[in-house]
């Protein structure tokens, strides 16, 4: 599937030469922040799955959906949330949230269509991975990060949203956020701002916003080094060229500072074949944090 010719513009800068080869996977010690926003209640971590589980681990989890009026926006903010097996049983769990957003020209049911409820279903009731809530937000607006005010949506009004409804860890260590394309864009501008809040950021298949070139080194330099947030990355080798370019210039600017990182060169084009093709490795890397 090809997206719209509007997709995210690429910066306008002088990334380095592509590379002809498939690079190589930088595998490099995680730093396990140790600061935090706010402290996850001791008395409730993360549920652990243990020999002697309930049933409804295998009845599977739900979606949730939800449109949040605000005057921030020139539309309700659409969202749907994956809630878990047993969320609704074990009342006295509270879960890691990791947020994906989806792509331009698509809406916040990309994610669900890409398999990440079947998925998640399988590997909880398999005890593969622990349960957490997936928060799957609607962008409307397909301009730059300086002109649409998702961002500003997410934080001040989405946000608070999820950790006032949902049993949550209110903790950076168990919250993510991650998506692909334009998603990717913005799981980058959210988390590197906001490295307090966010552990862990995915970009996959990533355009990096034009408007946020010139801030991305400063951003990094102002993340204490041991805060920084687990990063990964991946991209398909067919992907559009100014695609490639454009992640292999943030992946080549992470190395360069010395950020540890995870990338990927995998086969593949920029369409749904490729990210359902990972779908289940993109949530075993976020839920290695939850863990």
């Amino acid at each position: 599937m090809t997206l719209a010719e509007s997709a995210t513009p690429l910066p306008e800068v002088s990334p380095p030469a592509m590379r002809t080869s498939q690079p190589t996977l930088q595998h490099t010690q995680t730093i396990q922040p140790e600061w935090t926003a706010t402290p996850a209640p001791t008395s409730t971590p993360a549920p652990s799955l243990t020999p002697t589980e309930p049933a409804c681990w295998l009845q599977g989890g739900r979606y949730d959906f939800t449109s949040l009026k605000t005057e921030l926006l020139r539309y309700p903010l659409d969202v749907r949330v994956y809630v878990p097996p047993c969320y609704d049983q074990q009342l006295d769990h509270r879960y890691p949230v990791l947020y994906l957003i989806h792509g331009q020209s698509f809406t916040d049911d990309q994610w669900d269509r890409l398999g990440v409820d079947e998925h998640l279903n399988a590997l909880i009731a398999s005890r593969e991975l622990p349960p957490f809530l997936v928060v799957m937000p609607r962008d409307r607006e397909w301009t730059q990060s300086d002109q649409d005010p998702f961002n500003k949506a997410f934080m001040e009004l989405l946000l608070p949203w999820v950790e006032g409804t949902y049993r949550t860890l209110p903790d950076r260590n168990y919250r993510a956020v991650g998506g692909l394309s334009r998603g990717a864009g913005w799981a980058v501008h959210l988390g590197l701002q906001y490295w307090d809040v966010f552990g862990a950021i995915g970009a996959h298949s990533l355009p990096v916003f034009w408007s946020d070139v010139p801030s991305i080194k400063a951003w990094l330099n102002a993340i204490p080094p041991e805060s920084m947030p687990r990063i990964y990355l991946d991209i398909g080798d067919q992907d559009r060229p100014e695609i490639l370019k454009s992640a292999t210039w943030f992946e080549e600017l992470l190395t360069k500072q010395g950020i540890s990182h995870e990338w990927h060169m995998f086969t593949g084009y920029h369409d749904e074949a490729y990210w359902s093709a990972h779908v289940e490795q993109y949530l075993r890397w976020y839920a290695q944090g939850f863990e």
